[in-house]
């Protein structure tokens, strides 16, 4: 009966953050269930906790299905089947048809801000529980999605909000990716001083391993903000072997499944050839994650980790964190170490690796530092096909504009209209 309290509780806080001021980030209300009775015991924080997960990854408005299509869409990895989606189609035609109305957009927006308001009153809330390790689990996890949250409006747009409240300033884009390297070290600390309790893992859905994913996701922001020793070494530490997923159920279900791979009539696989890369950079027929990612077997040739309705998501994979290696030996000048790196994943058999991806190639030999950088990139783009990381790999790679849609997206107007500190849309 508790428990079932706690989830009314949780709703009412959800269903009153849909209804309420969204666009200026500000999710309390006169009429809301207090804070103080939401976060009023460890049960309650752990539902509350749960509840980052099911806004980050359930339905077609989850964090997830918006970050992966919309990235997929601006850099042709996808192609839209029906035009009656239409923000969908916008991002498809990119540049001036993506405006402040498109409601991919608006999604990861939104979702972004109320998992980072959630995760900062959960974080607070934990400091005063006397169990430290559970209160420990509550930091780890509130983090871990904060940080991603963090990341993917860091990833997106120029500029990023400093807070959660109302008619906030903005800041560079870069502050995203410092401010979700920040919240996985306070992670960090937190279980390296009270590991996590079992009771608090019981409470949470199975699936994610916190310890390694938080090194994983902290060795992919420092990538992403050229800090390339600190990332080599961040990517060292999280597990190849053990995997790191979001589980979904039949009541649950993959979100990129659910609208894209069952419906085959949103979105596509490009090309199940070229994935959508430009000539040069477009994989060998031979390469066995052509056949793991996408199939011709219905319309939106969608396989990999949407492939059926419980297929669990990666929070990572371990190919990201040896092309994180790659790259920052590479950017290094360290030439050696950087081929060596990469070979890794050309080299590396389906059966290999944790979660059967590997193209089973041979090694690459005898790179430039600009061609061992082409290559990783290359690499990055099949390995970690449809996860969501192209767009920003674009622009550290030096990609043209001719091979995006956009580089970056314009706020939404659900912002625009409520804050007058939001900057000027990026021009491309």
């Amino acid at each position: 009966m508790k428990k079932q309290l706690i989830k009314i509780l949780y709703g009412m806080v959800s269903l009153l953050f849909l209804f309420t001021t969204s666009c200026t980030k500000d999710y309390t209300s006169t009429s809301s269930v207090p804070i103080s009775v939401a976060f009023s015991s460890p049960q309650a924080m752990a539902e509350i906790a749960v509840g980052l997960q099911r806004t980050y990854t359930l339905g077609r408005g989850s964090s997830l299905y918006n970050r992966v299509t919309i990235n997929g869409l601006l850099t042709s990895e996808l192609v839209v089947l029906n035009q009656g989606n239409t923000g969908e189609y916008q991002l498809q035609l990119g540049a001036g048809n993506v405006d402040g109305t498109n409601t991919l957009a608006a999604g990861l927006w939104t979702t972004s801000n109320k998992i980072i308001f959630d995760a900062d009153n959960l974080i607070s809330g934990a400091a005063s529980l006397g169990d430290k390790a559970y209160a420990s689990g509550i930091i780890a996890y509130a983090d871990l999605f904060k940080a991603l949250a963090l990341g993917d409006l860091a990833m997106f747009w120029e500029k990023v909000p400093t807070s959660t409240g109302k008619n906030v300033s903005f800041a560079d884009r870069s502050d995203g990716f410092t401010k979700a390297i920040a919240a996985l070290d306070e992670a960090l600390t937190a279980v390296t001083a009270n590991p996590v309790s079992a009771t608090f893992l019981y409470n949470i859905p199975a699936g994610i391993d916190i310890v390694n994913s938080l090194h994983a996701l902290k060795a992919r922001y420092l990538i992403f903000t050229g800090k390339n020793a600190e990332a080599l070494a961040e990517a060292n530490i999280p597990s190849l072997t053990i995997k790191s997923v979001f589980n979904f159920t039949t009541a649950t279900l993959n979100p990129i499944y659910e609208t894209g791979t069952s419906t085959n009539n949103v979105t596509a696989v490009s090309s199940v050839t070229t994935l959508g890369l430009p000539a040069g950079l477009q994989p060998s027929p031979a390469d066995q994650r052509l056949p793991f990612y996408t199939t011709t077997a219905y319309a939106s040739q969608i396989k990999g980790f949407a492939a059926a309705p419980t297929t669990p998501w990666p929070v990572y994979l371990p190919g990201e964190m040896t092309l994180i290696r790659a790259e920052a030996y590479a950017r290094q000048n360290d030439l050696v170490n950087g081929l060596a790196e990469l070979n890794k994943v050309v080299t590396k058999q389906p059966a290999t690796d944790a979660y059967g991806v590997g193209a089973g190639l041979p090694p690459v030999v005898g790179l430039t530092q600009a061609q061992l950088l082409d290559e990783i990139y290359k690499q990055r783009c099949i390995e970690l096909f449809m996860s969501g990381f192209k767009l920003e790999d674009m622009r550290r790679f030096g990609r043209p504009n001719s091979e995006k849609k956009r580089n970056f997206l314009p706020y939404p107007f659900l912002e625009r209209d409520n804050n007058s500190n939001t900057p000027p849309d990026p021009a491309f």
